[in-house]
Parts: C-alpha cells; sequence; structure tokens
C-alpha cells in the first residue's frame, strides 16, 4: 500500500506495509502515482522490471522473466510496452526520456530492496495475535469521581460519569494494586494511573497508595510506575515534591489562551480557571526539568484557530505540549463539525511549518500528536491494536468496578467485574483482544492503520454502538496529523 501527498513543499511516498518514506523530486512523485493509476499493486515490481527493460533498451532474451506470486510466468500479463507508451505519453512532455527512464530504475531498486510497493506482513500475524495470552499490566485508578472545575466539554460530567460522586478509599486502592499484581503474570513493569474527576481532591489517599505499592514492590519483584492528570486548582509545593520523587509522569490540563481555556474550563460558578492554575503549572514543568509531563489541552469549534493555543503554550516556557480535538455529539455547540475540517487541516499544517522552523532556530517543542518513530515504533501487536484497553489495561472505579478503559466507565454493557472477585465476564475481554485494524473495515485499507492501530475504541463505539467501527472525523484528523509528522521528519532530516 502506497500513501502519497504533500505538505508543506515536500513530496512524500509512504510504503504502508513496511514504514518506508521517501521524500521525492516531482518527477518520481508521478511516475509513482502513474504506476499506481495504471497497474495493479502486485504487478508493479514485475512490469517495472520489464519496462526498464524496455527503456534500457535491454534485448537478452536469456533474461528469464519476472514470475508471478503464484511462480507463474506472467510476462505475457504484464502490461509491459503498453504502460510504458502511456507513461511516456503523461510525462514527455515536461521531462527528458533519460529523466523518465532513470525515474522508473529507481522506483524498480527501491521496490527490490523491499522499501517500496511491499506486501502485507501483518495480516499474517492475527492468528497468532488473537491467541496470545494477555496480562493486565496497567490500571486507571478513579480515584476521585468528583471535581472542583465544570468544564463544559467533560466526558466524565464533571467527574461523575454517569453515576455518582465518590472518592476512592484506600482498601479499595489497595484491592486494585492487589488485583493488578496478580492479574500481570510474569510482567515486571506495570502502570498506575491516578485519575478523576480531580485526583488531587483525594491527594491522602494517593500517596498511601503510592506507599503501599512501594513495599509491594519489594515483595512481589514488580516495579511501579505511577502516573497524574490534574487540573493544578489544589496544586502546591508539597504535592509538586512529591510528583517529583514518585509520579513518572504528570498531565497538566490547559487549554491555551486564556480566553480559550476559561471559556470551556470554568469553576462551577463560571469563574476561569486559567490565572490560578497557570503560574503553578510554568513552575511545575521547570521543577521536573521540561520532561516527564506534558500540558493537555483541548480545542473545540470556538477556537478552530488552536496552533494559536499550541504555541502560545510554547510561549509560556512549555516544552512538552498536548491540544487535542474535542470527541462530543454533533448537537453539541461546540462540537467539531465535518465543515470544519479544511480550517484543522490548514492549522496543523501551519503548526508543523513553525515547529520546523522553532526546531531549526534551536527553540522547539514536542507536540504530542507529531510524535513518530520511523526507525522502529511500537511493536507488532501494538500497530494492530492500539492502548490494550480491555485486555491489557483497565479503569477501577472509586468503588472498585473494573471497566475496559476509563471512558467505558458506567456503561453496564462494559462492566467487566471488580477488583474483589476480579474478572468476571472474560468475553468482554476476548471482544477487546479480537478487536483490531484487519477486522475494522474502515482500518483495513487506512495507510495510517499501523500509526493509530484502530483508533479509540470508546470514540467508535459511542458514534456507532459497536468497538468494530472507527470515529469518522476522528480518522480524518489523525490522518492529517501523521502526514504533518512524517513531514517533520523530513524537514529536520535536511
Amino acid at each position: 500500500m502506497i500513501h502519497q501527498y504533500k505538505n508543506n513543499g515536500y513530496n512524500i511516498v509512504l510504503d504502508v506495509n513496511s514504514g518506508s518514506v521517501h521524500v521525492v523530486d516531482e518527477l518520481v512523485y508521478e511516475v509513482i502515482e502513474l504506476l499506481l493509476k495504471k497497474c495493479p499493486e502486485r504487478k508493479i515490481l514485475p512490469t517495472m522490471r520489464k519496462i526498464v527493460r524496455e527503456v534500457e533498451g535491454w534485448t537478452d532474451t536469456a533474461e528469464q522473466p519476472a514470475s508471478g506470486t503464484d511462480g507463474t510466468d506472467e510476462s505475457e500479463q504484464l502490461p509491459g510496452t503498453g504502460l510504458l507508451t502511456e507513461i511516456m505519453e503523461e510525462l514527455i512532455a515536461k521531462y527528458p526520456t533519460d529523466e523518465i527512464g532513470e525515474a522508473l530504475q529507481e522506483c524498480r531498486m527501491l521496490a527490490e530492496a523491499g522499501v517500496l510497493f511491499t506486501e502485507d506482513v501483518y495480516e499474517n500475524a492475527i492468528t497468532d495475535y488473537k491467541a496470545r495470552k494477555t496480562v493486565v499490566k496497567a490500571l486507571c485508578l478513579h480515584i476521585a469521581h468528583d471535581c472542583n472545575l465544570a468544564c463544559k466539554y467533560c466526558f466524565a460530567e464533571e467527574g461523575e460519569y454517569h453515576g455518582r460522586r465518590a472518592l476512592m478509599s484506600y482498601e479499595v486502592g489497595k484491592k486494585a494494586l492487589d488485583f493488578l499484581i496478580a492479574s500481570s503474570g510474569d510482567r515486571r513493569n506495570l502502570e498506575v494511573d491516578f485519575f478523576g474527576g480531580e485526583p488531587l481532591m483525594n491527594w491522602q489517599v494517593v500517596k498511601d497508595l503510592v506507599a503501599y505499592g512501594r513495599e509491594q514492590e519489594k515483595l512481589h519483584n514488580k516495579n511501579f510506575r505511577f502516573t497524574l492528570t490534574t487540573n493544578g486548582v489544589l496544586l502546591n509545593d508539597e504535592i509538586m515534591e512529591f510528583c517529583n520523587r514518585e509520579m513518572a509522569n504528570v498531565v497538566l490540563s490547559v487549554d491555551g489562551r486564556q480566553e480559550v481555556h476559561d471559556r470551556m474550563r470554568p469553576f462551577r460558578g463560571g469563574k476561569g480557571s486559567y490565572e490560578l492554575i497557570l503560574p503553578k503549572f510554568k513552575r511545575f514543568a521547570d521543577s521536573r526539568g521540561q520532561q516527564k509531563y506534558y500540558v493537555r489541552g483541548t480545542f473545540t469549534h470556538y477556537n478552530l484557530d488552536f496552533a494559536n493555543d499550541v504555541l502560545h503554550l510554547a510561549d509560556e516556557g512549555f516544552e512538552q505540549i498536548s491540544v487535542e480535538p474535542v470527541v462530543a455529539p454533533a448537537g453539541e455547540d461546540y462540537a467539531l463539525r465535518e465543515e470544519d475540517l479544511p480550517t484543522i487541516f490548514a492549522e496543523y499544517d501551519r503548526l508543523a511549518a513553525e515547529m520546523v522552523k522553532r526546531e531549526k532556530e534551536g527553540r522547539g517543542f514536542t507536540f504530542f500528536h507529531y510524535m513518530i518513530d520511523l526507525s522502529g515504533g511500537p511493536c507488532v501487536y501494538k500497530r494492530l491494536s492500539g492502548c490494550g484497553s480491555g485486555a491489557e489495561y483497565l479503569a477501577v472505579t472509586p468503588w472498585g468496578d473494573l471497566y475496559p478503559c476509563h471512558q467505558f466507565v458506567g456503561v453496564d454493557k462494559y462492566l467487566m467485574g471488580n477488583v474483589d472477585e476480579g474478572i468476571t465476564k472474560p468475553e468482554i475481554v476476548d471482544e477487546f483482544k479480537c478487536c483490531n485494524v484487519y477486522t475494522k473495515e474502515k482500518c483495513r485499507n487506512c495507510f495510517a492503520k499501523f500509526y493509530c492501530s484502530g483508533g479509540c475504541a470508546a470514540n467508535s463505539y459511542n458514534f456507532h454502538g459497536t468497538i468494530q467501527d472507527a470515529y469518522d472525523l476522528g480518522c480524518e484528523l489523525q490522518r492529517k496529523r501523521v502526514e504533518c509528522a512524517i513531514m517533520i521528519k523530513a524537514a529536520l532530516a535536511e
């Protein structure tokens, strides 16, 4: 599978199955485009071998023709001269004949090297993937189903999660950690996310559970990686010091410019929270050496110029930034709409270009959605299934119920069990384990599938009633972000 696109002056060709990225000139770009248009992709390599021989005037009849995938001579089935003639007719007015021949030769060499027009090697792994044994390796502890803000886009209904306000007790939290240890098999590294609502509203229990986890590490040969997400209202020096000692990562919620943030993240009385939290977040980020944290915002229909919010946060000194699109029912006035896409795409392009500029000037920053590894990337299982929700990652309510992830909390259909009895509905685990980019029809032929791994199961369920679908608007944005991320890599490699 090949994906071609142009971004900020770069002609980019992505070979999806190998993950190879090529920055090419206009001629090679057009040659690849014509090959894809006029020839079945599985026949492109043998076809190129044939037409390159014709371009170079090769007449050595002793050379064997290329073979098809079934091992039979398919030379008579290949377009050969006919395709070459069509390519020449379309390009000869713009390019010299010898340069067209060189472009075809270059494409052939890349294909033979296994970095262009490659076959899908992942689909064959599906059987083993479905049969693999999974263990629980991460928990999202809903330490507080309560919040001191009234964010308008909050999927958790101001921390209540379709239910009642509650704080997790130390006893429930201990049972959750015990469940994680018992369910983790031989896996040593485990993760616990303190989440809400607002976790700092139950801060003593957070501290006590971290202490308990550190005790259990030694007894069970485990290593806990604790993380925290906070709106910053209750943040103080004691909490910062503790987090810098114990939390591997901290997520700080801020939407960007003050007017944008205060519109969507006010206190219950309507007053904005920006002026209170921003100085604390800046001090916190600096105290962590600008590492192992990120400021996390949400953009909505009201701030489609969200690149300005990202750049505002960068200008305030933050180096780890995430500003993500809101996910909301279509009826909400702040929800993103299909007609917003051209504006959003232009903002992503503008942000990418500015990030390249700043990086070259020595004042770069990390934008979460543009983080991409082109040399190795996630393991095969991650490429196929994503975050592991419902199988390797679970959420725990304040009273100890287990759900596939924080966004499924309160959905009775996906109540999996509890910390006392463990997982009582293993069929839910199987359902999530078998959800991957090859079981979702919308994902199979998407160039971004190995980067997003099928997208968010909760978004699919909320918009389509099944985890085997995909959130369409989110897919459009994901594809754009992948394109921009690759462009940034290309620009910085020059």
